[in-house]
């Protein structure tokens, strides 16, 4: 019997719109899992060390669901949290310089100078917006936390950050623990940019975490070009010199030392952090 030419195209066409539907659906998953894995390169490396420093790694740990929550400290809080890691979960990388006072001011603002190996980069802290954060910053720079580290990470694919802050990445050459350093202690995050598009726009200065709620520490990201991360991170301040440095070392390059794994590498012109401070609160 011959088929009916009209049920024949219908079922052709509900065959064509099934595929097209399934191909859709793959390419959106496919999408989502690439950015998942270009933002993994804001949190650290080493899996092992993920579970053994309670979060301050950043490589492959995973940053979490869209859905957390916003824990941004309100203007008029004066009461910061910083718990300490447990001495036997501290690692070489981890290094102890005590703990910032819990009562913090969160007024004001401050003027954070990064003086490296290329020049000089500074930016604006509002206190009032990252009063532990802030205060955190402050402690450790006045500890010389930062001094004569190397900034680790460079991601030009998507994120486009160079991040700093491990104060074990120091000396000649690159070890594979470079980027699990931190303090011996955590904070919880603050002013997440959940109503900003994007959220960390060129120019922006935020702090790395695990993806697990209060995993901040010291390690930091300069973006030097608008970032499609999720807000998940606190945004410290604002650079108001010296992002063209970052964007000369991200015109040469990275050495792909993560590429298998979140993308990026280790910056090939080096920048080294010869001295950082933040300055007393004004205003």
């Amino acid at each position: 019997m011959q088929e009916d030419p009209g049920v024949t195209s219908t079922s052709e066409r509900q065959r064509a719109a099934a595929r097209a539907r399934l191909e859709k659906e793959m390419a959106e998953r496919t999408a989502r899992a690439r950015r998942r894995r270009q933002t993994q390169a804001i949190v650290g490396a080493g899996a092992a060390l993920l579970l053994v420093v309670a979060g301050t790694v950043w490589l492959v740990s995973s940053l979490g669901d869209d859905s957390a929550t916003d824990s941004t400290i309100t203007a008029g809080a004066g009461d910061c949290a910083f718990t300490e890691v447990p001495a036997d979960q501290r690692t070489p990388q981890i290094k102890d310089v005590g703990l910032p006072s819990n009562q913090q001011p969160n007024t004001g603002t401050q003027t954070l100078t990064i003086d490296t190996n290329l020049g000089q980069i500074t930016a604006k802290v509002d206190r009032s917006q990252t009063p532990c954060t802030s205060a955190s910053f402050t402690h450790l720079a006045e500890q010389n936390f930062f001094d004569n580290t190397k900034c680790h990470r460079l991601v030009t694919e998507g994120i486009k950050v160079l991040q700093c802050g491990d104060p074990s990445a120091t000396g000649d050459g690159w070890r594979e623990t470079d980027g699990t350093g931190g303090p011996s202690y955590r904070l919880a995050e603050e002013n997440l940019p959940t109503d900003k598009r994007p959220p960390y726009p060129e120019g922006v200065i935020a702090m790395a975490n695990s993806g697990a709620p209060g995993s901040t520490g010291s390690q930091f990201f300069i973006v030097y070009g608008d970032s499609p991360l999720d807000p998940n991170y606190t945004v410290l301040g604002t650079v108001t010199g010296g992002l063209d440095i970052v964007k000369e070392v991200a015109a040469a390059g990275d050495d792909a030392a993560y590429a298998q794994m979140a993308g990026g590498g280790h910056p090939k012109k080096e920048v080294t952090i010869t001295d950082l401070t933040m300055s007393a609160p004004q205003g």
